[in-house]
C-alpha cells in the first residue's frame, strides 16, 4: 500500500489496530526525519485550509470591468475615434478627462478594499497555530502546517489538536469537541482512539500518531463543503440593476438625439457626437462604484474599531437588511463552561443548606488538573482554598467510568474523620441505599432537571468512626443535588432583546439536546419553541407540525437542536429561499458551512481557522453584544449609501433629460468638457457622503428599488424642467437682465453661445450638488445637520464652479466668464428652485408608503458616534449574572441602566471588581499549584525555592 493510496483515503486508519497503523504509513515510534517529511509534504500538501487568492493586478482591472465603467470607457473611444471628423482633430481634452476620472475611481477602490483585506489577513497570520512533533529523534515546536500522515506528536493540557491522530499508550485524555459537535461536555479517549483536528485537550498528556492532515482531516472536510458556496451579494445584484437602469435611461435620450438630430434636423456630424458624449459622461454615475466602496471601507474601519473585522466590506449592506440571525448555542450564547446554578441547588438534610452542599461537592473535587466538572464546583467558592481549608487530606478516589463518582476522605481541626462523595445520581443514590419517599423526591428532582436540559450531580457524606482510610464508615447521607449548566454569557440575554427589538429575529441553532436547547432559550428570553433536527427531515413524531411545511416550520420556530453541519447549511438555505436576509454566528468548523451560506457570517472571539475563514464578521470581543453596535453602524452606513444612490438616479434622469430637451429644441451644442468638470466636482464633494451623519433604520433595511427610481425620475424631472426653464429665460428672453439690471448690473447673453455654456455650467454644478442635502434627509432638509465634512465639500466645489463660470476664458471647451452678476443671479435662481425639492420628497414618500416622513426614525438615536456602544450595558449585565449564580439578591436588568439606580449599579460594579479579582487569585493559586508539583517531580528543595520567589 503505497503513500498515494493513504492520500486517496483506501485505507481505514481509524479502525484498524494502532501497530497496523505504523506498518500502513511507513513509519516507527521514533518519528520521521526530516527529509521524509518533505517528501510527505509534497504529497499530502500543507496542513492547513489554504484560501484562494486573487491578482492584485486583475482586482484592480476589475474595478473597470463593470457595466458602468464601459459606459465611459465607450465615451472615451467615442471622443478619440468618432470625434475626429467635420475637420477637427479627435476630441483630446475629454479623452484624457475620462481616463483619469476612471482611474482615480478604480485606483481609490482598489486602496479601500485592499486596506480591508490586509487587515482580515493580519488577524488570520496572527493565529497561525504550532504544535510538539518528533523529527529527526528529537522533540521540537513547529508550525502545525508542516504535519505529514506518520508524524509522531505530543497532546498536552491545552493544546489544539492539530491534525487528525490515532493515540498511543498513556493515561486517557478528556478531549473538548465542541467546536467540531457543539456538544458542551467533555469526552474520554483512551490510547488507540481516535482525536480530530480541531478539538481541545482538557486533561492528561500523551502521544499521538498522525493520520491525516489538511482537507484530509474530519475538520478539513466539513470545512470543503464551505467551498462548495459561493453567492452574489444583494449588494452586487442592487448595484447592477441601478446601473442598468441608468444606462438604460443614457441609451433612450442618445436613440432619440440620434433620430431627430441627423435625419430630422441634419446637426453636423461633430456636434452631434457632442451632445451624445454630454449624456455618456454626465449621465452615467461612474463614481458609485467608488462611493459606495468608500463608504462601505470607512464603516468597515469604524467597526473594527467596536470589535467587529470585516472581511467582506459587502456584508456591510446585508448586515443592515439581516431580519433573521442564526445563532451556534455552545460557546457563542453560552460560555461553553460547565457551572452550577444555585438557586436551584436542592438539599436534603435539614441540618444542612445549599453553601453545605457546595462545600462538600468542593471537597470531592480536585484543585488542581481540574476536569470541567471540578472547575465548576471549586469556582463557586469565594476562594478554592476553602475546598480544603480546616482539613487534612487522606485519601482521594478519582472518577473512573465504574464507579462514576469521587471521594475523599479526611479529618477536621477536631480530628474527627469524614468522607464525603459527589457523581452520577444514580450512583450516589445508591451509595446512600435510598428509600421511600426521599427515593421518590430526588428521582422527580433528576426528572425535572432532565427536562430543563440540566445535568444533575448527587452530594453524599458519611462519618468515619474508625478513623482509618480502609473503613467502610458509617452509613451514608444523602446531601443533595447540584444542577450543571452551560450558562448563558452575561451579556446573551440583552443581546438578544436589543436585536429583536431592532427587528432581527434570532434562532437558535445547536448540536446539544433538545431541553438543554429549551432550557438555554427560556433563560436568554428567546422563546422554548425548538424542535429535533428529525423535523428538517419530515420525521416529527409532533402531528402539530407534522403537516406544516419545512419553510413555515423553521420560519416560525425558536430554534432547532441536536443539529449536524448539513442541517445548518441547509436551516440557512431555506431561510434565504423564503426572501430572508440570513445572518449565522458561530465558532467551530460545525459552524464553518452555514457560515460560509449564510448572507452575513459572523465568526465569535476565540472561533476556529475554520469558522474565521467561513466568515464574511470575525468579532474580537466575546459574546454576541458587539452585534447590536455592529447593526446599528451597518444601518447607518447603509443609509449613507441609499441616499447615494437616490442622487445618482436623479442626477442621470437630469442630465439626460436637460441637456437632450436643450440640444433639441434650441440647438445648442453644449461641452462635453464642462460635463465632465460637473463630474469631477461632484464626485469630489460626494465622497465626503462616507461620513455623514445619519440615523439608523429602528427595523432592518434594504434596498427599495421602487421607491429609489421613482423619487429618482421625479426629483430629477423636476430638476431638468428647472434647467431648461433657465436656459428659456437666459437664451430667448431679457427676463434676468431686466430683472437684476440695476441689482447685480446684469446684461443680456442670449446671443453668445460661449456664456450660455458658463451660465449653464453654473446652474447645473450648484443644484446638482444641493441635491444630495435633500435625499440624504428624512424630514427637512434644513433641519437635519449635515455632517461638516460634506457641507465644506460642497461650498469649496461650489466656489470653484462659480470661479470657473465667472472667469473661465476656455476655447477648447467653449466657455466664457459671465461676471459676478450673472454668478449672484444663478445662486438666487437656484435657491428659489431648491426649497420644492423637499415637498416633492414628501409626496413621493406618501405616494409610495402612505406617510410623508417616519416619526419613529426621528425619535431613534444614533448611537454611531458611541466607539464602545453598549460596554456599559454589558458590565451591568455581568454583574447580574454574577449575582445570580452565587446566590445573591438579583436586580432587574432594567433597573442597572435606570439613571436613578447609581448607588446600586456602582455596587454591582465594586462585586464585579471583587469577582474579578477572585477570578485573579484562583488562577494564580491553580498556577503555583502547578510550579509546586512540577518541583517535586524534578527532586528540589521547595523550601528554598518559596524563599526566594513568590507566586
Amino acid at each position: 500500500m503505497s503513500l498515494e493510496d493513504i492520500r486517496n483515503e483506501a485505507v481505514d486508519l481509524e479502525n484498524i489496530p494502532i501497530e497496523e497503523v505504523f506498518q500502513e504509513l511507513k513509519c516507527t515510534r521514533d518519528g520521521l526525519t526530516s527529509d521524509e517529511g518533505a517528501k510527505r509534504l509534497e504529497i499530502f500538501g500543507p496542513n492547513k485550509l489554504e484560501e484562494k487568492k486573487d491578482s492584485k493586478f486583475l482586482k484592480f482591472l476589475g474595478f473597470m470591468w463593470n457595466p458602468l465603467s464601459w459606459v465611459m470607457e465607450l465615451a472615451a473611444i467615442m471622443a478619440i475615434v468618432l470625434a475626429n471628423g467635420g475637420g477637427k482633430p479627435p476630441d483630446y481634452p475629454d479623452f484624457i478627462g475620462i481616463v483619469v476620472l476612471l482611474i482615480i475611481n478604480s485606483t481609490i477602490s482598489f486602496i479601500e478594499e485592499n486596506n480591508a483585506g490586509n487587515a482580515a489577513a493580519a488577524l488570520m497570520a496572527g493565529l497561525a497555530p504550532k504544535t510538539k512533533v518528533l523529527r529527526d529523534g528529537k522533540w521540537s515546536e513547529q508550525d502545525a502546517s508542516i504535519l505529514v500522515p506518520g508524524d509522531l506528536i505530543s497532546v498536552k493540557l491545552g493544546d489544539i489538536i492539530p491534525a487528525d491522530a490515532r493515540l498511543l499508550e498513556g493515561d486517557p485524555l478528556k478531549i473538548d469537541q465542541s467546536a467540531l459537535t457543539g456538544e458542551s461536555l467533555a469526552v474520554t479517549k483512551n490510547p488507540g482512539d481516535e482525536v480530530f483536528s480541531g478539538s481541545t485537550c482538557k486533561q492528561g498528556e500523551i502521544e499521538a500518531v498522525v493520520i491525516a492532515t489538511g482537507v484530509h482531516t474530519f475538520f478539513g472536510k466539513a470545512a470543503h463543503l464551505v467551498d462548495s458556496t459561493n453567492n452574489v451579494g444583494h449588494f452586487q445584484k442592487v448595484l447592477t440593476a441601478i446601473g442598468n437602469f441608468c444606462i438604460c435611461s443614457i441609451a433612450v435620450g442618445m436613440v432619440i438625439e440620434i433620430i431627430v438630430m441627423y435625419p430630422i434636423q441634419h446637426r453636423r456630424y461633430r456636434d452631434g457626437i457632442d451632445n451624445l458624449l454630454v449624456l455618456l459622461i454626465g449621465g452615467i454615475p461612474i463614481a458609485m462604484p467608488t462611493v459606495l466602496s468608500v463608504t462601505m471601507a470607512i464603516g468597515s474601519h469604524r467597526l473594527s474599531q467596536q470589535g467587529a473585522i470585516t472581511k467582506r466590506m459587502t456584508a456591510i449592506e446585508e448586515m443592515a437588511g439581516m431580519d433573521v440571525l442564526c445563532s451556534d448555542k455552545t460557546g457563542t450564547l453560552t460560555l461553553n463552561k460547565l457551572t452550577v446554578d444555585k438557586n436551584l441547588i436542592e438539599v436534603f438534610p435539614k441540618n444542612a443548606d445549599k453553601d453545605t452542599v457546595v462545600l462538600l461537592a468542593a471537597r470531592a473535587s480536585r484543585i488542581e488538573n481540574q476536569d470541567a466538572i471540578d472547575a465548576s464546583i471549586v469556582n463557586m467558592l469565594g476562594d478554592p482554598k476553602e475546598a480544603r481549608a480546616g482539613i487534612i487530606e487522606v485519601h482521594f478516589l478519582p472518577f473512573n467510568p465504574v464507579e462514576k463518582r469521587t471521594a475523599i476522605t479526611y479529618y477536621d481541626s477536631n480530628g474527627n474523620w469524614h468522607r464525603c462523595s459527589k457523581g452520577a445520581p444514580e450512583q450516589i443514590i445508591e451509595l446512600c441505599q435510598l428509600k421511600g419517599e426521599t427515593l421518590k423526591r430526588a428521582h422527580e428532582i433528576i426528572d425535572n432537571f432532565a427536562n430543563r436540559g440540566l445535568r444533575s450531580l448527587g452530594v453524599a457524606r458519611q462519618t468515619i468512626s474508625e478513623k482509618t482510610k480502609e473503613s467502610a464508615g458509617d452509613p451514608w447521607e444523602f446531601v443533595g443535588l447540584l444542577p450543571l449548566f452551560d450558562p448563558p454569557r452575561h451579556d446573551s440575554a440583552e443581546t438578544i432583546k436589543k436585536a429583536l427589538d431592532l427587528g432581527v429575529n434570532v434562532k437558535m441553532i445547536t448540536g446539544d439536546q433538545l431541553a438543554i436547547g429549551k432550557e438555554t432559550g427560556r433563560r436568554l428570553g428567546m422563546g422554548t419553541n425548538m424542535y429535533p433536527s428529525s423535523t428538517l427531515l419530515g420525521q416529527s413524531k409532533d402531528e402539530s407540525i407534522a403537516s406544516m411545511p419545512v419553510e413555515e416550520l423553521i420560519e416560525k420556530a425558536d430554534g432547532f437542536a441536536g443539529v449536524f453541519p448539513e442541517h445548518k447549511y441547509e436551516i440557512v438555505k431555506k431561510l434565504q429561499e423564503r426572501k430572508h436576509i440570513c445572518g449565522m454566528t458561530g465558532d467551530g468548523v460545525n459552524d464553518a458551512p452555514a457560515l460560509k451560506k449564510a448572507d452575513i457570517g459572523i465568526a465569535v472571539a476565540d472561533a476556529t481557522d475554520a469558522a474565521r475563514s467561513a466568515s464574511d464578521i470575525v468579532l474580537t470581543e466575546p459574546g454576541l453584544s458587539v452585534i447590536i453596535s455592529a447593526v446599528l453602524t451597518s444601518r447607518a452606513i447603509f443609509q449613507r449609501m441609499k441616499n447615494y444612490t437616490i442622487y445618482a438616479v436623479s442626477i442621470t434622469i437630469r442630465i439626460v433629460m436637460g441637456f437632450m430637451l436643450i440640444a433639441l429644441i434650441w440647438k445648442f451644442d453644449f461641452s462635453p468638457f464642462m460635463v465632465l468638470i460637473i463630474a469631477i466636482l461632484n464626485d469630489g464633494t460626494i465622497m465626503t457622503i462616507s461620513k455623514d451623519r445619519v440615523k439608523p433604520s429602528p427595523v432592518p433595511d434594504s434596498w427599495k428599488l421602487k421607491e429609489i427610481f421613482a423619487t429618482g425620475i421625479i426629483l430629477g424631472t423636476y430638476m431638468a424642467i428647472m434647467t431648461v426653464i433657465f436656459f428659456y429665460l437666459a437664451a430667448d428672453t431679457d427676463f434676468f437682465s431686466d430683472t437684476f439690471k440695476d441689482t447685480f448690473k446684469v446684461r443680456s447673453i442670449r446671443n453668445n453661445p460661449d456664456e450660455l455654456t458658463a451660465a449653464l455650467y453654473l446652474q447645473v454644478s450648484i443644484i446638482s450638488q444641493a441635491l444630495i442635502f435633500v435625499t440624504r434627509s428624512r424630514s427637512w432638509s434644513f433641519i437635519e445637520r449635515p455632517g461638516l465634512l460634506l457641507v465644506g465639500a460642497f461650498l469649496i466645489a461650489q466656489l470653484l464652479a462659480t470661479i470657473i463660470a465667472v472667469y473661465a476664458h476656455w476655447e477648447f471647451a467653449r466657455i466664457k466668464g459671465i461676471g459676478w452678476g450673472w454668478g449672484g443671479v444663478i445662486w438666487i435662481y437656484s435657491i428659489v428652485t431648491y426649497f420644492p425639492l423637499d415637498v416633492i420628497k414628501f409626496g413621493i414618500r406618501f405616494a409610495l408608503s402612505g406617510k410623508a416622513w417616519d416619526s419613529m426614525i426621528q425619535k431613534r438615536i444614533a448611537f454611531t458616534t458611541k466607539k464602545d456602544y453598549g460596554k456599559g450595558e454589558r458590565e451591568a449585565q455581568w454583574a447580574v449574572a454574577q449575582r445570580t449564580l452565587h446566590g445573591l439578591s438579583t436586580t432587574e436588568s432594567s433597573e442597572l441602566l435606570n439613571d436613578k439606580s447609581y448607588r446600586e449599579l456602582s455596587e454591582i460594579a465594586d462585586m464585579a471588581k471583587r469577582r474579578a479579582e477572585v477570578a485573579r487569585l484562583r488562577e494564580l493559586h491553580t498556577l503555583k499549584g502547578h510550579v509546586e508539583s512540577v518541583v517535586k517531580l524534578k527532586g528540589l528543595d521547595i523550601e528554598t525555592i518559596q524563599q526566594n520567589y513568590t507566586v
